[in-house]
């Protein structure tokens, strides 16, 4: 799937036009998620400094997008074209509902059954999380 997700209030807490706290599990359900094969396009209000800031912070913790407030890397912007950005999922904190935890995004979206995942090399607390979830 291509996945489109928000910045502010959804990877981290709304503290714009500075970076706020990660959100638990945003990062790591993202990263997860393109392992899959889902396209992660980071879809947000932010643009010049405050949007590179944004991918910085993403890229050091690991997760690189598809492509950046745009449908494909190679989408130069201009006026003529619309902003919307097309995408099978939205994740969003401005969702009717609001935005739901992250591990349930992550329960939701996955096809990796629990086993193959918990192997994988994802950070122990989170592992956790997943044998509280599932039971193990």
């Amino acid at each position: 799937m291509i996945i489109a997700v928000d910045f502010d209030g959804t990877i981290v807490h709304h503290k714009y036009p500075e970076i706020g706290s990660e959100i638990p599990f945003a990062v790591e359900s993202l990263i997860a998620l393109q392992k899959e094969g889902h396209q992660i396009i980071l879809w947000t209000y932010r643009t010049e400094e405050n949007l590179y800031e944004a991918v910085d912070y993403c890229e050091k913790r690991g997760l690189e997008f598809y492509a950046v407030n745009s449908n494909y890397p190679e989408e130069e912007f201009d006026d003529t074209i619309s902003r919307k950005i097309y995408a099978d999922l939205y994740i969003d904190d401005r969702n009717f509902g609001g935005l739901p935890e992250w591990e349930h995004i992550f329960r939701s979206i996955s096809t990796q059954n629990y086993i193959s995942y918990k192997e994988s090399k994802t950070k122990k607390m989170f592992s956790r999380l997943l044998d509280k979830i599932f039971g193990d």
